[in-house]
């Protein structure tokens, strides 16, 4: 598969990526090579090879779902610099 200079461009363009000229040219040239490495992937046969554990076979472990750190507002409140009743006090940041 060859990209043309518009494809290119309309890729930039989605990416946000500004390309003049010759940068529209070497990025068409350097895309065309990672496609013809891609086609060259899929030349490989791979009936036999089993899959990577990586591909859904695994489970997640699950955890219990508990609260392990409530109910600890003074401790927490405690490392404040500044502090009005149950708040933080910050800075004013907005005039």
């Amino acid at each position: 598969m060859s990209l043309d200079t518009r494809t290119v461009r309309r890729i930039a363009k989605l990416a946000r990526i500004g390309l003049d000229e010759q940068e529209c040219e070497a990025m068409r040239q350097e895309l065309d090579g990672i496609l013809g490495w891609v086609e060259q992937l899929n030349e490989v046969d791979i009936t036999d090879v089993p899959p990577m554990i990586g591909t859904g076979l695994a489970k997640p472990r699950l955890r219990q779902d508990a609260v392990t750190d409530g109910d600890k507002r003074d401790v927490i409140l405690s490392n404040a610099p500044d502090r009005e009743g149950a708040f933080f006090t910050v800075p004013k940041v907005v005039e």
